[in-house]
């Protein structure tokens, strides 16, 4: 199943790209995501089993829980980007749609890979499979922004890299044989050189963490999420930014079987805590909406980092906001294109009125921002809470009171340019018609906040389970 859901993907993105039709092509894209989406229920629904030590691609609870979550991201954001080409008409879209639908097949890669080496290269083919999709409009913003990706991602990647050696050398330098099976890792973490070990964890946390977009590592994601279409924009989010967090997760789980739990913790805590301040103070004063959801996902790769850093109870928050996070920043990343698209502009100084202009995508945006926000009764409320927990439970009330300081930062500096966004009078100079809000445009997003406000209310014990599994593989590698 796994070579499946790796080449069918890519199936469809050669068909895509040999499609003669520019007005037709983008239907290949949600008919290869209800095809994804098929195989990966045909995974899920099967019984959980402990992969074999020597096998390179395998699920394990972690792999489960992050398939579940992109395969449902890339299903709705497939449909929603008909509709986006479809506005876009004038454009050539074969490269875009065949990327978008090689999206998948590299995600599938990175949650299925056991080897290291192997996910290091998943991770690297996510950035040269994604850099077209920020270059879609082709004008002089869109090629800086995929320019400083694509650099500032292989610095990154780079190091990770580096990473990578240090930690097959772990084993090498005690054992005299290398390894990156993530099975034969943890069988014998116990023995791996503690140098070298905590040197590839430092390496590796900065080189995932540039993929993740962790501050200081994140200057590539305002610019990228900025000129990116929205679609694009919550594929990263909600795409990119999960499956580079899984590949930290696999180090994560070595370093906790090898006894450095203390070790970690305290630079995840650090790191987690940095993020969440450079991104509410980057939020004050932000006029490019957008660029402001850029910053949102740098706040809440930090979140992740300090659920890890916590541990015990807080890792089950941090599984669920995995879920939350990515579902959420799909509504804001479709509502704010289409608000992109009906003014033109992505500043408040420009765009403004838009509950008036654009009500639907308008009101979704608003309750995006309350539910990214941590309102309830909406999921990230549930998943930042369950954190909070944890870090009261463990006695870390210092973290405790940052965490709740800096989550009140961002709401106020977030707060601040969602309602210059959506309230008061439209410009006279957009004229008094309403531009037309297509289905296939408000769909996906009224999807993607059901399913948030729903986690904020009822867990379905299939997913219950699948969290609390992922939490103790955690918490318990061995």
């Amino acid at each position: 199943m796994a070579f499946a859901m790796i080449l069918v993907p890519l199936l469809f993105a050669g068909f895509a790209a040999l499609w003669p039709s520019n007005r037709w092509r983008p239907w290949v894209l949600p008919a290869g995501a209800v095809v994804y989406a098929v195989l990966a229920a045909l995974v899920l629904v099967q019984p959980a089993t402990n992969p074999a030590p020597e096998a390179w691609l395998a699920l394990d609870a972690l792999g489960r829980l992050m398939l579940l979550a992109v395969s449902t991201l890339f299903l709705f954001c497939s449909f929603y980007a008909v509709g986006y080409l479809k506005e876009r008409a004038s454009l050539n879209n074969r490269v875009f749609v065949s990327c978008f639908m090689a999206f998948a097949a590299v995600l599938s890669l990175v949650v299925w890979a056991r080897h290291l080496g192997l996910l290091w290269v998943a991770i690297e083919a996510i950035t040269l499979v994604s850099a077209p999709l920020i270059y879609f409009k082709k004008d002089k913003q869109s090629i800086e922004a995929t320019w400083k990706y694509l650099l500032v991602g292989s610095v990154g990647i780079a190091l990770a890299l580096f990473g990578t050696f240090f930690l097959a050398y772990s084993r090498l330098a005690v054992a005299g044989e290398a390894s990156l099976m993530l099975g034969e890792l943890l069988a014998n973490a116990a023995s791996l050189s503690r140098p070298w070990l905590r040197a590839a964890f430092i390496l590796l946390l900065v080189g995932y963490g540039t993929k993740i977009g962790l501050a200081p590592m994140h200057t590539w994601k305002p610019d990228a999420y900025g000129e990116a279409p929205g679609v694009v924009g919550a594929l990263f989010a909600g795409g990119v930014t999960s499956c580079a967090f899984l590949a930290f997760l696999r180090v994560y789980q070595i370093c906790v079987a090898a006894g450095e739990t203390v070790f970690v913790s305290r630079l995840l805590l650090f790191m987690g805590l940095f993020s969440m301040l450079v991104a509410g103070l980057f939020m004050i004063g932000q006029r490019d909406f957008k660029r402001l959801l850029a910053y949102s996902s740098v706040e809440h790769m930090g979140i992740l980092m300090i659920g890890l850093g916590i541990g015990g109870g807080a890792l089950f928050g941090a599984m669920l906001h995995v879920v939350t996070n990515g579902l959420t920043k799909g509504v804001l990343f479709l509502t704010a294109g289409n608000i992109d698209r009906a003014y033109g502009s992505k500043n408040t100084e420009n765009v403004r009125g838009a509950l008036k202009r654009l009500p639907v995508s308008a009101g979704l945006f608003l309750a995006g921002f309350l539910a990214i926000t941590g309102s309830p009764p909406f999921g990230p409320f549930v998943s930042e809470f369950t954190i909070l927990t944890g870090a009261v439970q463990s006695g870390r009330w210092l973290t405790a009171g940052l965490y709740l300081l800096l989550l009140l930062l961002v709401f106020i500096g977030m707060g601040k340019t969602v309602l210059k966004v959506t309230q008061g009078e439209v410009p006279p100079d957009l004229g008094p018609g309403r531009p037309r809000e297509r289905l296939l445009t408000l769909l996906p997003a009224i999807g993607f906040l059901a399913l948030s406000l729903l986690l904020g209310l009822y867990i379905p014990p299939p997913l219950g389970g699948l969290l609390r599994a992922a939490a103790r593989l955690l918490e318990h590698p061995l």
